[in-house]
């Protein structure tokens, strides 16, 4: 008898454990999916507000530096919301752009004594 109720909690454990995999696993992927929605749209937008070769010097960037292509993204894509932008950003002007949000580098000059 003991070992009838040992052998149910036992697939009572088994089928819970079971539940939860399954539903982390509907739940990653849904993550999965509005993250590659988000992106779609994402990359629409950049396509609308940005000519191809500006998409093109952002696409080269971000091969080394993808976290400041995605700051800029965003920027633009919020600049373009807000209906602050005019026509679609030239690679003049993305240059421009680029060179603004790029952080200070400081001089650093050793002297000896």
């Amino acid at each position: 008898m003991v070992d009838d109720e040992l052998a149910e909690l036992r697939r009572k454990k088994l089928e819970q454990i079971q539940r939860q995999q399954m539903d982390s696993q509907m739940y990653s992927a849904q993550q999965e999916q509005m993250q590659q929605e988000m992106e779609a749209k994402k990359a629409a937008v950049m396509r609308s507000i940005l000519t191809p070769e500006a998409r093109e010097r952002l696409s080269s960037i971000r091969m080394t530096r993808p976290e400041f292509v995605t700051q800029i993204e965003n920027q633009l894509i919020m600049l373009a919301q807000s209906g602050r932008l005019r026509s679609a950003i030239t690679d003049e002007q993305l240059k421009a752009i680029l060179k603004q949000a790029q952080p200070k580098k400081r001089d650093i000059k050793i002297t000896r004594i």
